[in-house]
């Protein structure tokens, strides 16, 4: 069987195959109180039914200033909470694992009327300008990540993802561009990583089920975080209790990648993370063709594929990919969707 379509063990979590359907910001809550909406019901239903192993729910905020937009998913209260609860009930009835990108826009909150972020530097001139944390502030978003965490934990998601790449506060506090801090939150690598590792060992604390992070490899710019400072983080992150790191780029400063963008143009990024650490990482980035996700698996330089823009166009894209594969033991949903394979 292809590596693709084949069952994993990823730490804690049992996946039918290696697909994942990586968090992507849908825009879809009008109503702008955080809650999931019939939309999300259908849209991610959708992708369980089309057997994707792992459904990452978007980037869902921890605080009310903490979205990127209005219209972002919220977990800080128990309303969304139990409308949470019910999504994943009905993604797992579909077959799918389900998990959870929690996150904080930091001075990319786009509609916040006072960002936050660790030092005031604004995202650009379009963005308002954020308001340096204090420590009181530092101490109650770190405790806004617990809170939703626990949310998360309670509505029976089977893992949780902590957003620390594209530029939000996470990021913002890893990278030396925009924390510029004079405290024991910024400075040097060990310091800026504080914010995100108080987190993670708070969250370690209390739940020992599958917790990733995803991170942003590379801001296209320098001066920035080398390949061997993130390999640090990555170790430093692995002894903390990660499991699996999702590796992305960019975000950070408004400007596009200085490199070309083809096919599987991030997936060395992740591959370095991987020589680096002994826990499983996941690649993304132009990963639409099933030839391709099968080489990156069975040369080693992933573990697990993200696929995004190919799930968004396709629903079905695994059932395309096994007969691409010439993989007869793939499993569609049921006898009814076997006629599409015929």
């Amino acid at each position: 069987m292809s590596l693709l379509l084949s069952p994993v063990q990823i730490a804690k979590l049992a996946l039918k195959n290696r697909v994942v359907m990586p968090p992507m910001c849908m825009y879809e809550v009008h109503k702008e109180d955080g809650v999931a909406t019939p939309f999300h019901f259908a849209h991610y239903g959708a992708r369980a039914i089309g057997q994707v192993g792992l459904i990452i729910i978007e980037a869902t905020a921890v605080a009310p200033d903490g979205r990127l937009t209005n219209q972002d998913l919220g977990l800080w209260n128990e309303e969304q909470a139990q409308k949470l609860k019910e999504l994943v009930a009905t993604l797992h009835f579909l077959g799918a694992k389900v998990g959870i990108q929690l996150g904080h826009g930091g001075r990319k909150a786009k509609d916040a009327v006072q960002p936050i972020a660790p030092s005031a530097i604004p995202f650009n001139e379009t963005y308002n300008m954020p308001h340096e944390m204090t420590k009181e502030m530092i101490k109650q978003t770190q405790q806004d990540f617990i809170d939703a965490t626990k949310r998360a934990i309670a509505a029976g998601v089977d893992m949780i993802e902590i957003h620390g790449a594209h530029g939000y506060l996470l990021n913002e506090f890893l990278a030396p561009q925009t924390n510029q801090r004079q405290d024991e939150y910024g400075g040097t690598l060990e310091n800026r990583y504080r914010f995100v590792q108080e987190i993670i060992q708070e969250i370690r604390q209390f739940y020992q089920g599958s917790l990733w992070i995803r991170l942003s490899l590379s801001d296209y710019s320098e001066p920035q975080n080398s390949l061997e400072e993130w390999q640090t983080l990555a170790q430093w992150l692995e002894a903390d209790g990660i499991d699996c790191i999702d590796v992305s780029t960019g975000g950070l400063l408004d400007r596009t990648p200085n490199m070309p963008i083809h096919a599987g143009y991030q997936v060395p990024f992740a591959t370095q993370i991987k020589e680096a650490v002994s826990i499983p990482v996941t690649a993304v980035g132009l990963l639409d063709n099933p030839g391709l996700c099968e080489f990156l698996l069975q040369t080693n330089q992933t573990d697990l594929v993200a696929i995004g823009r190919g799930l968004i166009r396709n629903t079905n894209w695994l059932a395309d990919a096994a007969k691409e594969l010439k993989e007869r033991d793939f499993q569609v949903y049921n006898h009814s969707y076997f006629r599409g394979q015929q």
